[in-house]
């Protein structure tokens, strides 16, 4: 099909539903363009984008840094496998690990493989490292997670959707409830086959859920107490988006630079994904120091495109944008304003009945429950609007616009939110 051949929304919409499988349920709307915090629609009207791609984009809509990166390379080398040695990933690798303060770097694409990567990791250095018998280990793991949606990780899903007719079910986790240290305490103390801790530092799919002030200093700690690896889940939280590098990074004092301070809490496992590529590109890493990583021995793990120089290109130009662009700056100033107005707004309103984010992770619950129309009709009116956003668990809509929006296109975005709520209001 050539690039210039004119399709329409309808007609569109109408070739996914009968020539692809219906594993999603996507707001109707066509897009075909994207720059900065904007989308066009292939009638070309344009929007906010404001999910970026489940913060995959915190870069913005082609960045020119990281396009140029990714055709310059293209052009050069696109992949070797790991059979051979490339001149990229060596590089990329010790300027990430550098970048987020850990001895090595595992690369891998997707999220959910990162998660898989993380999870093996663990299993093998708590049978050669910590001592527990063999096919005994287990990772704690917190109720209403999102991890991803491979075999093993919707074994530990609370998602009935996710779950049902995929069994039978990885063994080996114990679930337990989120921002609960007792929970977890008890669940430390209820085995000495626990090898981990798996916690997303902020539950974005389940609705933005964000734990207590010292929930993961403590969590940490208990990790600690236990011999107990803390892996920290940054697929969606990572790369600027809660107004630090990391969400881990807690109040540390480095939300524009490399995180060479000392942030509040250091995972033991460190999973990276989404913006990590600025959204051109499936990149994604694990992270750890040597006496974790360096039980991984060749033929232990892998993937044929794991760490190809694309990527390798890619992920280092999206963290300098990161970095020298201070987004996450950025994503700290713009976040309070968010919230401030929203809540200022929930003063009066019989629709909206909490605000929860941080940085420019938010959402707004609706006065409703999870099984009402209602968050999809808002969505459907924000589209009318000009603002594109995506309800999760029925009754709640996230906000996750690029890191790259200025304060007056912000401003402009809770307009639109705010006139659309008021058109629901009784």
């Amino acid at each position: 099909m050539a690039v210039l051949d004119q399709i329409s929304s309808q007609e569109a919409m109408a070739l996914e539903n009968k020539y692809g499988a219906q594993n999603y349920h996507p707001l109707p709307v066509v897009l075909s363009r994207g720059k900065g915090v904007f989308v066009w629609d292939v009638e070309g009207k344009k929007y906010y984008d404001f999910l970026s791609a489940y913060s995959s984009l915190n870069q913005g809509h082609g960045h020119p840094k990281i396009v140029n990166a990714l055709i310059e390379q293209a052009q050069q080398l696109s992949l070797t496998s790991r059979a051979f040695y490339n001149d990229m990933l060596g590089r990329y690798e010790k300027f990430t690990t550098s970048y987020f303060g850990f001895d090595k770097l595992l690369p891998i694409n997707t999220g959910a493989e990162a998660v898989e990567t993380a999870i093996k990791l663990c299993r093998k250095w708590a049978y050669e490292v910590k001592g527990i018998d063999q096919n005994k280990a287990e990772i704690i793991v917190c109720k209403n997670n999102f991890h991803g949606r491979t075999t093993t990780i919707i074994s530990f899903s609370s998602d009935p959707v996710a779950r049902k007719n995929f069994g039978p079910y990885t063994q080996g986790f114990i679930k337990i409830d989120y921002d609960d240290l007792e929970a977890l305490e008890a669940a430390l103390k209820s085995s000495p086959n626990v090898a981990g801790f798996l916690v997303e530092p902020i539950q974005g799919e389940a609705g933005v859920y964000v734990p207590s002030d010292d929930y993961l200093v403590k969590a940490k700690a208990l990790c600690e107490k236990y011999n107990v690896l803390f892996i920290a889940d940054e697929v969606q939280t990572g790369i600027a988006r809660t107004g630090r590098l990391l969400a881990t990074c807690g109040n540390c004092s480095c939300p524009n630079k490399d995180c060479s301070g000392t942030p509040d809490v250091k995972p033991d496992i460190l999973v990276l994904g989404k913006a990590l590529s600025g959204g051109l590109y499936p990149v994604s890493a694990v992270l750890a120091n040597n006496e974790i990583m360096n039980v991984i021995r060749p033929g232990n793990h892998g993937s044929t495109f794991g760490g190809n120089p694309v990527a390798a290109a890619v992920a280092t130009a999206a963290l300098e944008v990161v970095r020298d662009e201070r987004l996450a700056e950025n994503a700290e100033r713009l976040g309070e304003i968010f919230r401030k107005a929203m809540n200022d707004y929930l003063k009066t309103s019989s629709i909206v009945k909490l605000v929860r984010g941080k940085g420019l992770l938010n959402a707004i619950v609706i006065n409703d429950d999870e099984d009402s129309e209602m968050a999809w009709d808002i969505c459907l009116r924000l589209r009318d609007n000009g603002l594109l956003a995506k309800p999760t668990h029925g009754n709640i809509i996230r906000f996750a616009p690029p890191l790259v929006m200025t304060e007056e296109q912000l401003k402009d975005c809770l307009g639109i939110i705010t006139k659309t709520l008021r058109e629901f209001e009784e």
